[in-house]
């Protein structure tokens, strides 16, 4: 499982990615969970972005537990229409 910090922002991004590539290559089913997600920036966006991209391009499946409003609202405000990313947080 990939449990995603308070704090998803330019200074974690790279400390995190270390934390959680181990994690995709093991599993073939990846859960992610945002219930602790407080705070975003655009950054910390771009990089769930690339992770869910990463993992569907492994031919791995997604299970999203948890639809953080901080997420959801910080996609909508940045204007992101990516489609593989809305599927998966914008239920």
């Amino acid at each position: 499982m990939i449990k995603l910090p308070s704090d998803l922002t330019i200074a974690q991004v790279n400390e995190y990615q270390a934390q959680i590539l181990p994690i995709i290559e093991k599993e073939s089913a990846i859960t992610i969970d945002d219930s602790d997600l407080t705070r975003i920036d655009t950054i910390g966006v771009q990089f769930i972005l690339a992770v869910v991209t990463y993992i569907i391009a492994q031919g791995k499946e997604i299970i999203w537990q948890s639809k953080s409003p901080i997420l959801r609202d910080s996609i909508k405000q940045l204007g992101i229409s990516d489609a593989i990313l809305l599927q998966y947080i914008m239920d």
